[in-house]
């Protein structure tokens, strides 16, 4: 650790603003000595402590509870204190300078999460999990963060990086008898255990692509020919006029982000100008802005006029072609005639004008960002290094075995290592101290 990791650190620890309680947290080698002087009383482990807190003439700043933690049994490992007082943020600022006078300094934020993982407390994706839990903003992401933070997210990592490093020993090994064929040193049992690493490699990918959609939502562009009604699907799903709607072609020149809540799903919907050949300067620049965007998207829903699907249709089939899902709307379906084709999983029928199929919108929305098929039975939240991470080490192994079949061991056992290494980068195995400086300056102050 550092020298500032060692000193004693201290933060409010509650969320800004007044209420009834608000605590001031302290943790380091001095915090139960600091805390004894605040207190005027020497404090029992695990004991909570009715105190008057004193400053500097003897005087009280507020009454309340004192509660000490003792190393390494509690969460930073390290001496932690809590003082429970009221919630004002002056009386809680007071505490905070008289906890620095006696010799703490300010907390940077994410100070106490960094240190339970440095102390051995939390790996580095449950500590990523606890901001995402304090972070939640319904049920299902809050359940999700919370069996990360328990670590189901980092026991199927570290089960794989085992099976990972199993294989490498195994290639390393054979590498001394580079003259025998990989079969004859048992490479039928290196495939199948590669066969089943790279199944789990999959499963565990599109978990986390899960989770990592359950934390920041799918980030869907409405994409189609002009006039076909993306504003107005926009406003629809919004429940507001955020877009302006006219009958003139062209009308959306730029983007237009909105983040809206769908059944407990959160997505980015972006509203992009009509595709087409042609355009003036100022819309063929708002096409390539709607290209841009869909090189991000989780998520292309394509908006046709349901009175001629095949209008602009080509256009838009090359923009969306390197997005990975497609939800295609045939919009205006009121004015169709009654007896129109009706939906089916990828092709929905309907009206933003009259609200005609959006509750069926709503339902494959939700079942895209939850993924398909998910229960969200052992769901956990997921961030997009964490994916990231596991596209590389999938990659990687991918290699591997490809070089393995050519019995080119010393370029597997690279590829390996490398693929190892990534997934060891989720979990804070293999770490580079920008990162950890990225992630935690993420974090409150206090936590």
């Amino acid at each position: 650790m550092s020298l500032a990791s060692r000193d004693t650190i201290a933060a409010i620890a509650t969320a800004p603003g007044a209420g009834g309680v608000g605590i001031v947290r302290l943790s380091g080698a001095r915090a139960h000595a600091v805390a004894a002087t605040l207190c005027r009383l020497h404090l029992k482990p695990r004991h909570a402590h009715y105190v008057r807190f004193g400053n500097a003439d003897g005087d009280t700043i507020d009454d309340g509870i004192a509660l000490l933690f003792k190393a390494p049994a509690s969460y930073t490992g390290e001496d932690v204190v809590e003082l429970q007082a009221h919630g004002s943020p002056v009386v809680l600022e007071l505490l905070l300078q008289r906890c620095v006078e006696l010799g703490a300094r300010r907390a940077r934020p994410g100070e106490f999460s960094e240190r339970a993982f440095l102390n051995g407390k939390l790996d580095l994706a449950q500590a990523e999990a606890v901001a995402d839990l304090i972070a939640a903003a319904d049920a299902n992401a809050a359940r999700a963060a919370r069996r990360a933070l328990e670590g189901e997210f980092s026991r199927r990592v570290d089960a794989l990086a085992a099976d990972v490093l199993a294989i490498r020993v195994h290639v390393e090994a054979a590498i001394d008898f580079a003259d025998e064929p990989i079969d004859t040193l048992g490479g039928a049992q290196l495939r199948a255990r590669c066969a089943a690493a790279m199944q789990a490699l999959d499963d565990l990918l599109g978990a986390a692509e899960r989770g990592r959609r359950l934390r920041d939502g799918l980030h869907a562009v409405i994409v189609g020919p002009p006039n076909a009604g993306k504003s107005s699907l926009l406003n629809a799903l919004a429940g507001s006029d955020r877009a302006i709607v006219t009958d003139i072609a062209g009308t959306t020149r730029d983007l237009l982000h909105e983040v809206v809540r769908i059944d407990g799903v959160e997505l980015t919907l972006v509203d992009t100008a009509g595709m087409r050949e042609g355009g003036d300067a100022i819309e063929r620049e708002g096409m390539r802005r709607a290209r841009g965007e869909l090189e991000r998207a989780d998520l292309a829903i394509v908006v046709l006029d349901a009175r001629d699907v095949d209008a602009g249709r080509g256009a838009v089939a090359d923009a969306i072609a390197g997005v990975p899902r497609r939800l295609w709307l045939h919009n205006k379906a009121d004015l169709l005639p009654a007896a129109s084709p009706g939906d089916d999983v990828e092709h929905l029928q309907v009206s933003a004008r009259t609200g005609q199929g959006l509750d069926a919108l709503h339902a494959r929305l939700r079942a895209l960002a939850q993924g398909e098929g998910a229960s969200g039975e052992g769901a956990f939240t997921a961030r997009a290094r964490h994916v990231d991470a596991l596209r590389q080490a999938r990659d990687e192994f991918a290699l591997a075995r490809a070089q393995l079949d050519q019995e080119a061991l010393d370029l597997a056992a690279e590829s390996l290592r490398q693929a190892h290494d990534a997934l060891g980068e989720i979990t804070g195995h293999v770490r580079a101290d920008d990162l950890l400086g990225h992630i935690f300056s993420s974090f409150c102050i206090g936590k």
